[in-house]
């Protein structure tokens, strides 16, 4: 179908301020200006002068593991029974018949970047999945797409309570690297095993098979880190092993901006929208992924569905906006760097012909908090 007479942002190139964008077969096959817009033909739709952009990315969030409105029993974000999990894969969590997600595609918001808490030093798979089906399995779009790591005071105040490892700083840095080392060993066995049928590999271990993607560059590490010196632990390591990584939160980034730009490290901000409920947040400013893309840091900013609601994503690039930046390198944000940093920005983020047909038209400027969100396609089938 076609979606015309809009404000077109292909989050590629510049803006259009008289568009239409042409998809069909679930894929985007055009993108331009009125001038050269395809006959209008029953069942396209007419924009209205409304804004057209890709569908939102949230590049870090729980969504689907924390069910909406229920306890415990739907409590499947951490499995904080052993502080080393790396074997624990997202799409075994995932609930995508939660309300939330229903709330997700109203909101805009088509894929998301999804998985386990931040309790364990090493948590497990994350998953990008689009925000519609009936199963997770049909919503898929990139598994494993990252493997969380966490540093700080989360996995501190966990195993703190179980009078258990780790409980400092320390312990808990030391926990990744020995795994680490191990995956490396483990692997380093299997390929000589390969090579020299007279000599046994190693026993099956999942740990270090899921591992053994992160140590061989195959599979992006992601580090939960909030201040400043866990950020640069999350750096220290990362170098040490050779990984591809990214921070996840860095609410202190802005202190450290032109050391993460000169290391080339991304950074997914956020959430913005809630109080310093604990001390590593007491450096928490909105001008965070301001001052770090002003620094030359790749900034995504993120819900953490459910701290902040999925929802919201465009209302927590809106606040940077409000903080000091522009208009579309906020709505990049949630759009083209989510989905770079999360990996997937082959597949979405962008209204480049030949990527998925995830686009959403809104009444007005999607970052204006007044604007509404008229009509949203995931592979170009409507979901509002």
């Amino acid at each position: 179908m076609l979606i015309y007479n809009g404000v077109v942002h292909p989050m590629d190139g510049p803006v259009i301020p008289h568009g239409y964008v042409r998809m069909e077969g679930g894929i985007l096959q055009e993108v331009g200006p009125m001038e050269v817009c395809p006959a209008v033909e029953q069942g396209d739709l007419d924009a209205a002068g409304g804004h057209i952009i890709p569908g939102f990315v949230d590049a870090h969030c729980h969504l689907g593991l924390f069910g909406n409105a229920v306890g415990f029993e739907a409590d499947d974000g951490n499995e904080s029974t052993d502080p080393c999990t790396p074997h624990l894969r997202a799409i075994d969590a995932i609930n995508v018949l939660d309300r939330c997600f229903e709330e997700a595609r109203a909101g805009g918001v088509t894929t998301v970047l999804t998985g386990p808490g931040s309790a364990n030093p090493i948590a497990g798979q994350f998953a990008a999945i689009k925000t519609n089906g009936r199963w997770v399995d049909e919503a898929v779009v990139l598994a494993p797409a990252a493997m969380k790591f966490a540093l700080g005071e989360n996995p501190k105040t966990v195993y703190n309570e179980r009078k258990e490892t780790p409980v400092t700083r320390m312990a808990t840095a030391a926990i990744i690297r020995e795994n680490l080392s191990k995956a490396l060993e483990y692997r380093d066995k299997q390929e000589k095993a390969a090579l020299d049928p007279d000599l046994d590999g190693p026993d099956l271990d999942v740990k270090l098979e899921a591992l053994g993607a992160v140590v061989t560059g195959t599979l992006p590490a992601h580090f939960h880190a909030h201040r400043a010196d866990d950020i640069a632990t999350a750096v220290r390591i990362a170098r040490e092993f050779g990984l591809r990584f990214v921070i996840v939160h860095g609410t202190e980034g802005y202190q450290v901006a032109d050391l993460l730009a000169e290391a080339g490290v991304g950074v997914i901000t956020g959430p913005c929208l809630g109080d310093r409920c604990k001390p590593e947040l007491a450096g928490h400013t909105l001008e965070n992924p301001v001052l770090l893309a002003k620094a030359g840091v790749k900034v995504a900013i993120c819900t953490d569905h459910p701290e902040t609601p999925v929802q919201y994503l465009p209302l927590c690039a809106a606040m940077a906006v409000r903080a000091g930046m522009a208009e579309e390198e906020a709505l990049a944000c949630i759009t083209r760097n989510a989905a770079e940093l999360g990996g997937v920005g082959d597949r979405v983020g962008t209204l480049t012909p030949g990527k998925d047909a995830d686009v959403v038209v809104t009444s007005a400027h999607p970052l204006d908090w007044k604007s509404r969100v008229e009509h949203v396609f995931i592979q170009g089938v409507p979901v509002k």
